[in-house]
């Protein structure tokens, strides 16, 4: 028996020998598959990736040393603990190279579970005339194991390419310059991101903007769980990789993602990887059932020309909203936090009854509506507080998300009472019953505006086998989350549209949630200076398929909540922050401005417009411009804008929220080097271009502009208007292809320069 095991094996070894012979060409067992951009060469012997490289520019992304890394990893779980295989746990390896642009190779014989027929079995192909090579694993003989997660493609031993930057779509994006002396200045061997969550879109870009990079993204229409990851090995290389997580089913035999990643050659920048993803995005399910798109987002959301984040009692929200409003004779709308009858990130979901009572609360809304403002109201979409009664009368533990060992995810947002919240579970039919049963008693008995979900835009892995949705992996939390909002909505007997809002910003749900908050735009203000910028890349995608708004913009000291614990009530609540943070504020709501996103002032008060008048005023200007433009700046096409040189200043930066900066270590003040003069480009549905700049100076700033019709799909002639905050002007015309134009921006101003073909006119 023992020899006919052995023959057997021998015959299997001469067999993969065999194919690796005809398959291929072999240098230096190097088995290569390429396009007119893009090399992939792998190890004929185990499969390692050993080349990826940019044809066209001549550059390996590879170090020569990457022999050992393995293109996947499957963490199988067993009652001794997790059990990890890669391809060097196989004893059987075969290569097929199907044509110049497919490779296919298997791996079989892991001596380390017991399933003779378990086989990994990887796919990868060029299409003829792109820079991406699309890549599928394929499981098989896996029935009876559980499966966490499966991590492919990992793409190790990448080369510093030199001032490299890593572009992450974590939620309206972040980009990080030098990423590497990062990761070894703050201890990270590894970030990741999870998709659907911070991760808004299926994209990662690592790459040197003058030479060459790195695409990674996936082709999932279904939005399926995954992580996107970077990790720093000891020789300082990078690697890029997705985890994928199964269902966890021991009774299925096979596993494969519904979906396929991509890899690619990146030439450009952050700008050119959104041009890129959108390209396939837009064609998307969520694009195409956009509820912006659709014409299906509340008029009055569109028409917004300023929000106003207050929280509190009525007092101290509604009069300001109502004064600014007189001030700026435009919309004015309120997002408001702490109307609720429980400490804000403990006593949810406990909201009723608000702060003010019940019929004063009702009365105060619907005065404010009669004078044309509308409420946004916050409830936390996900949380339920363990200290709360209902906790353990409605036995809200069943119904929460456990994890892989069952436990509960419970965090300590509330620094100063310390009691904690425990995520709920979107697959659970329970607590979409229980949060839409509120949403609906605030929305029809209250009538309010609509509803601020807190939380809505992130997805977690859920293993409670007592919740109707498969275990771990799946797609249920974003089917889970379009069930939610499909329930309020039809349990509205309101005669107008309920706008429904998510915090940050995801794909995912644009046919679901009518705007999104995008706080990164104040990132500062809770996160510091260092490291991680934020950036437009969302905007770059979606901007004419979902609204955003919002930002930490404020003048004040943050407030305290009147239901925490008084003794950690800070003395300046709501006081004027030094004059030297006011071009903070101004930054914020400039970057607001360029990027398509509704302005928002944080802790208004209406002695503002007197002790912060610039500000103020600088803020109403931008309000106004944009309510001219909103072609552009809410339905507009991002598009890179041409260059406007402008030098950068240091700023006192306040890291002060509700939280950063009134804990132990209290570092509240900061400085960092941002621009001064800010731009941005959107094309219009009718083709039109419009370029968005706003400076903070204090002087005036020369804006000089020279650019070729053709880069925007404009006509060789036409005419240029400005739109300023008293209305717009021609300014003048275009010919021969050619536009040279020079405006003279005043201090702390800003301006839409619109150009226009003559078949347009």
């Amino acid at each position: 028996m023992q020899v006919i095991r052995c023959f057997a094996v021998i015959l299997l070894i001469s067999y993969c020998t065999a194919v690796h012979a005809w398959s291929f060409e072999d240098h230096d067992e190097i088995a290569y598959i390429k396009n007119e951009h893009l090399l992939l060469g792998f190890n004929s012997k185990d499969g390692t990736l050993r080349r990826f490289d940019d044809i066209a520019g001549n550059l390996p992304l590879l170090a020569e040393t990457n022999t050992k890394n393995s293109l996947w990893q499957i963490h199988l779980q067993s009652s001794s603990g997790m059990i990890p295989l890669d391809i060097f746990s196989a004893f059987l390896f075969r290569i097929e190279k199907v044509n110049s642009g497919y490779m296919k190779m298997t791996w079989s014989d892991f001596r380390e579970i017991d399933h003779p027929d378990f086989e990994v079995v990887v796919s990868v192909w060029l299409d003829k005339n792109e820079s991406v090579a699309k890549w599928k694993i394929y499981l098989k003989g896996v029935r009876g194991k559980e499966i966490e997660k499966v991590i492919f493609p990992k793409i190790s031993g990448l080369k510093d390419l030199q001032q490299e930057n890593l572009a992450v779509a974590d939620w309206m994006g972040s980009l990080l310059e030098e990423p590497r002396e990062y990761m070894r200045t703050n201890n990270r061997d590894y970030l990741n991101w999870a998709y659907p969550g911070h991760l808004s879109m299926q994209l990662l870009a690592l790459y040197n903007p003058g030479k060459t990079g790195l695409y990674l993204s996936c082709n999932d229409s279904l939005a399926y769980r995954k992580n996107f990851g970077i990790g720093l090995d000891s020789r300082g290389y990078l690697s890029c990789q997705i985890d994928n997580f199964p269902e966890y089913n021991i009774s299925s035999d096979t596993y494969s993602p519904n979906y396929e990643a991509i890899t690619g050659i990146l030439k450009g920048d952050w700008i050119t990887a959104a041009e890129h993803y959108r390209e396939w995005a837009i064609q998307q399910k969520w694009a195409r059932e956009s509820r912006l798109k659709n014409g299906l987002v509340p008029s009055w959301v569109e028409e917004t020309a300023l929000w106003v984040w207050n929280r509190g009692k009525v007092q101290g929200v509604l009069p300001p909203a109502e004064e600014l409003k007189k001030r700026l004779g435009l919309p004015v709308n309120i997002l408001w936090h702490w109307w609720h009858g429980c400490p804000y990130d403990e006593g949810f979901p406990e909201y009723f009854p608000p702060r003010d009572g019940e019929t004063f609360f009702k009365n105060q809304i619907t005065k404010a509506e009669e004078q044309g403002i509308k409420t946004l109201v916050y409830m936390n979409q996900i949380q339920w507080g363990n200290a709360t009664e209902s906790w353990e009368k409605e036995n809200a533990s069943q119904h929460a998300v456990k994890g892989i060992d069952g436990k509960t995810i419970t965090h300590v947002y509330n620094i100063f009472s310390g009691k904690a919240l425990t995520t709920m579970c979107m697959g659970s039919s329970f607590w979409r019953d229980k949060y839409a049963s509120l949403a609906g008693k605030v929305i029809n008995d209250y009538h309010v505006g609509g509803i601020y979900m807190d939380q809505a835009c992130l997805g977690y892995l859920c293993y409670d086998p007592s919740h109707s949705h498969p275990l771990g992996g799946g797609n249920y939390w974003v089917e889970g989350s379009g069930e939610l909002t499909r329930q309020i909505r039809s349990s509205s007997r309101s005669t107008d549209k309920i706008a429904l809002s998510g915090e940050g910003v995801g794909e995912c749900w644009l046919p679901y949630l009518d705007l999104f908050l995008t706080l990164q735009v104040s990132k500062e203000r809770y996160a510091g200076v260092k490291g991680w910028q934020t950036i437009p890349l969302f905007q770059a995608v979606y901007h004419p398929y979902a609204v955003s708004y919002g930002s930490y913009s404020s003048l004040l000291s943050p407030p305290y909540d009147d239901l925490w614990p008084k003794e950690f009530t800070p003395s300046d609540t709501l006081q004027l922050l030094n004059e030297s943070f006011n071009k903070q504020f101004l930054m914020e709501q400039a970057r607001s401005f360029v990027w398509g996103i509704q302005p928002m002032i944080a802790n208004y008060k209406d002695f503002l417009a007197t002790d912060r008048k610039e500000e103020i005023d600088y803020l109403m200007k931008l309000a106004r411009i944009r309510s001219q433009g909103l072609k552009y700046l809410l339905h507009g096409e991002f598009v890179r804008a041409p260059e406007i040189k402008a030098s950068e200043q240091e700023l006192k930066i306040s890291r002060l929220s509700i939280y950063a900066g009134r804990d132990t270590e209290r570092v509240t003040e900061l400085q960092g080097k941002f621009p001064t003069v800010y731009a941005a480009a959107w094309k219009s549905d009718d083709h039109m271009l419009g370029i968005a700049i706003s400076s903070i100076l204090d002087h005036s700033f020369p804006v000089k502009l020279r650019f070729d019709t053709k880069n925007y799909g404009l006509q060789p002639a036409g005419e240029i208007f400005l739109i300023k905050e008293n209305g717009k002007e021609k300014i003048g015309k275009y010919r021969n292809g050619k536009i040279n134009v020079t405006i003279q921006l005043s201090p702390k101003d800003a301006c839409i320069l619109e150009f226009t073909s003559d078949n347009q006119i």
